[in-house]
């Protein structure tokens, strides 16, 4: 670059890079209506928190005097409950936890693998990303709760939706061993659909 020659930098750029400056969390967690990420801000000399979740600003808060504490917000379609714990470790160093539903994100993701099953889809070039609720029996695919069919057959049950004009069902039946319960098997065009692992 030659002496005296101007730099020009839009306003976008400059905010994209002062917003990474006070990065220092980026999480991914994956609910029935998507995978949503959460990022975290932290100004520790500003005292700036800033909450973004699918690159949305949530919350905003300038010049906390408390560098410690906690934010809550929502996330996804279902407005779950969200909170990021800040806490001092020494010096100036922080430690930020994510807690979703009130449990911390190792022990909900444990518990969401016990209360739901998730396939990942293809139609026609397009990924489908179907969760079962175990619980509710709702079915959700790609953020969108589905309308469903249940009915009971010999084995056990079936929950019949559409997908891309494609008619699916997920089966339940009793695997016959009390630890391992009812096993879910989502049937597209006559074919089993292995599931996926979030």
């Amino acid at each position: 670059m030659a002496s005296g020659e101007e730099i020009t930098v839009c306003e976008d750029e400059v905010s994209y890079l002062e917003k990474m400056t006070d990065l220092v969390a980026v999480w991914e967690v994956a609910l029935s209506d998507g995978v949503h990420k959460i990022e975290f801000e932290h100004g520790t000399t500003s005292g700036k928190r800033v909450v973004y979740v699918d690159g949305k600003e949530e919350i905003r808060r300038e010049w906390m005097f408390k560098l410690v504490g906690k934010e809550t917000f929502t996330v996804g379609a279902t407005k779950t409950k969200a909170a990021i714990n800040i806490d001092a470790v020494g010096g100036f160093a922080y430690e930020y936890t994510l807690e979703i539903n009130g449990k911390s994100l190792k022990k909900y993701m444990e518990n969401r693998l016990k209360t739901t099953n998730t396939w990942i889809l293809n139609l026609g070039g397009t990924d489908y990303r179907i969760v079962l609720e175990k619980d509710t029996m709702d079915v959700w695919c790609n953020g969108q709760k589905m309308e469903t069919a249940g009915e009971f057959v010999e084995d056990g049950t079936e929950t019949h939706f559409t997908v891309a004009d494609r008619s699916c069902c997920i089966k339940a039946v009793s695997s016959g061993k009390r630890k391992e319960g009812i096993i879910h098997t989502l049937i597209v065009d006559n074919r089993e659909i292995p599931e996926a692992v979030e």
